[in-house]
């Protein structure tokens, strides 16, 4: 049975985590709260986004493989099954009202 990992099980992984890096000489330095990592806090926000810095790309266009997704979209055509035709018991009665025999009737 699989093991299930608790809030608590990963808050003492972090802090052995933390404690490890701190034994081995790391330092943690303390930031104001409110201070920001962009260089001026009044512009928009910068991204190194290259994608829309590219030129356009020309695309080639394959009709073979084009004609193939339409095809595949057209519906198929069913072919409706002609059902079966069952027989059926039919009692036959006499001029009393009493069973005779039974008949089997195709519909």
């Amino acid at each position: 049975m699989k093991k299930i990992v608790t809030k608590a099980n990963i808050r003492s992984e972090i802090n052995d985590q933390i404690e490890n890096f701190l034994n081995k000489g790391g330092l943690i330095a303390e930031i104001d709260r409110g201070t920001s990592g962009r260089e001026s806090a009044d512009g928009p926000l910068k991204n190194n986004i290259t994608a829309f810095q590219q030129p356009r790309v020309e695309r080639t266009y394959l009709p073979e493989v084009v004609a193939a997704l339409d095809e595949r979209r057209k519906p198929k055509t069913i072919v409706k099954k002609t059902k079966s035709r069952k027989a059926k018991k039919k009692i036959i009665y006499d001029d009393f009202g009493e069973p005779l025999r039974w008949e089997w009737i195709e519909d």
